[in-house]
């Protein structure tokens, strides 16, 4: 097996982890994953400023303190901090190590970057044979661009392993394997619905490895004496998140979600299996950002009696003031009747105003709302001072054909090795949506909370967000997948009733998966949603008061 871990799963994740997983035990490769549809947008935000940036500058800073330790045990370690500019960071890697007094060798991916006139930024979504020609070519660090996430699995797996194009089964167990760990501790008991079961109560969960077999099965784990748990229910929540149908697109393999199987293989161990693989597409995804224009916000707080009239007057005040386009008024009813305090007496009216010009969406639109102070609802108070706009992006996510883009692997002797397309590629069939199970369960039921059930993991996907529901049990399966329809999930969430929602089942996950198009609008960066990136869906649905069948037991504990 090769041993593969992970030490970032976002730009911002834990610092330290780098050295804790370096000094925690035995790894072969440590990956560390820093992009994110936004992140890219900071990037290039970044590029902007200096065009000698575009990477993640905090990995340089954490490679300082870990370079030597990794070169000494022989880990190899693959990042797709490169961002935007991956020939900048290895460039800047390279002069850390000579500082440093360290024989490091650095490779790089390039060949993602597309060149879009009228875009801030536009990259295809590579796969994983860069990286591995790197690591033939003798590199101890390989920085990348936009690969997709699980491509720093995938690369180190096709060099040890000598894996083809046509070696499909494997590339997609080896998918499986980068998907769980590439948001690093959120597989080993991070974001975990059942948190309070961990042994430490979530307290600091360790970083996840994957040690990855010949033929693509894997286990997953983590170094022994760290927080959290890697139990079947952990991998199953990572393996929903951020997905949509059964089939799930790559640029080397399109897996199949539904042929994978969890099975306990031992304390803080799960073995999957199972993975099978279909021809990738003609096609790699393409993410676009633009800057679309510039944003502020106000909030105001209404105390007491006749919250909507409260709301209303503000609105018409607000409205009357700057104009109505752009703007958006969002009402939290936080408040409480009969309450002690005024907190808890207290709801919140969001107001958000978007527009292309900087002025109006700026001051002319924040000390309008605080000239309302002396002027409105009795009670007005606001939680902010006026504030100037901040520019915010859209992502779009676009196309391009495998073959027309140049990828590259530069490898430590400077090198330039192209990386041909796949071969056989193959047009993906639409999954089958299943937006009715069947019969629904009968029998007596109780009131309780849906989350006594099930778990949950969600997240967004550009503007759409998807929702990811398990059973703990068969028995909750067999109720949940006949109940939770599209209709039912409509009632539970009113925000998603006039979206177009898909659904999917994956039985061997005791799962079913949602993905809600266009809950998140033009994507994270513009989203003025109080859970802009659908984090919290999950965790709304599992609070909601339903009927549940009253002889499912709620489940165990991991």
């Amino acid at each position: 097996m090769i041993r593969i871990g992970n030490a970032s799963g976002f730009y911002g994740d834990r610092f330290t982890a780098w050295q804790e997983m370096l000094d925690g035990g035995e790894l072969d490769v440590l990956t560390g994953d820093y992009l994110a549809e936004l992140t890219m947008l900071i990037l290039a935000r970044d590029r902007l400023r200096d065009p000698d940036l575009g990477y993640a500058k905090t990995f340089l800073r954490q490679l300082e303190t870990c370079l030597g330790t990794a070169l000494e045990r022989g880990v190899r370690i693959v990042t797709n901090a490169g961002g935007l500019n991956p020939a900048g960071l290895a460039a800047a890697i390279t002069a850390l190590a000579v500082r440093l007094g360290l024989p490091a060798r650095v490779g790089y991916v390039e060949g993602d970057a597309l060149q879009r006139p009228d875009a801030l930024s536009a990259n295809a979504y590579l796969g994983a044979f860069g990286i591995a020609a790197c690591l033939d070519g003798g590199a101890d660090v390989v920085v990348t661009g936009r690969v997709t996430d699980a491509s720093l699995v995938v690369g180190p797996a096709i060099a040890r392993y000598g894996w083809g194009r046509d070696d499909l089964d494997e590339l997609a167990g080896a998918t499986v394997a980068g998907h769980l760990v590439e948001c690093g501790a959120q597989v080993t008991g991070g974001n975990f619905s059942f948190f309070t079961e961990l042994p430490d109560g979530g307290h600091r969960p360790g970083f996840p490895i994957a040690e990855v077999h010949a033929d693509g099965s894997t286990v997953l784990t983590k170094h022994a004496g760290t927080g959290g748990a890697v139990t079947v229910e952990t991998v199953t929540a990572q393996l929903l998140y951020e997905i949509g149908g059964p089939a799930y697109l790559g640029p080397d393999v399109v897996t199949r979600l539904d042929t994978v199987t969890l099975r306990q293989d031992g304390p803080d161990r799960v073995r999957v299996s199972g993975a099978r693989g279909t021809p990738p597409p003609p096609t790699l995804k393409v993410g676009v950002n633009n800057l679309g224009g510039f944003r502020n916000s106000m909030t105001f707080v209404l105390c007491g009696l006749d919250i909507e009239a409260k709301a209303t007057l503000v609105r018409g005040q607000v409205e009357e003031a700057v104009g109505k386009d752009g703007l958006e008024f969002t009402l939290a009813r936080t408040d409480h009747v009969d309450a002690a305090d005024t907190e808890a007496a207290s709801a919140l009216l969001h107001v958000h105003l978007r527009d292309g010009d900087r002025t109006r969406a700026g001051r002319a639109f924040s000390a309008a709302a605080v000239e309302l102070a002396l002027a409105s609802y009795p009670g007005c108070t606001l939680t902010t001072l006026p504030g100037d706009a901040t520019p915010y992006g859209v992502f779009t996510a676009d196309s391009t054909p495998q073959d027309a883009v140049a990828h590259v692997a530069v490898l430590p002797d400077g090198q330039r090795v192209p990386i041909a397309p796949p071969i056989r590629t193959a047009a993906v069939p639409a999954d089958e949506t299943v937006p009715y199970a069947g019969t629904a369960v009968g029998g007596p039921t109780r009131r309780g909370a849906l989350g006594e059930l099930v778990g949950a993991r969600s997240g967004d996907k550009g503007g759409d967000a998807n929702l990811g529901v398990w059973a703990r049990t068969e028995a909750g399966y067999a109720w949940l997948r006949a109940w939770l329809t599209v209709e039912r999930l409509a009632e539970l969430l009113p925000e998603t009733a006039p979206l177009s929602v898909r659904r999917y089942e994956l039985p061997n996950l005791r799962a079913v998966n949602f993905v809600i198009e266009g809950l998140l609008g033009a994507g994270v960066a513009a989203s003025t949603r109080f859970d802009p990136q659908a984090k919290a869906l999950g965790e709304l649905l599992r609070a909601r008061i339903v009927d549940l069948p009253a002889e499912v037991a709620p489940g165990v504990a991991p």
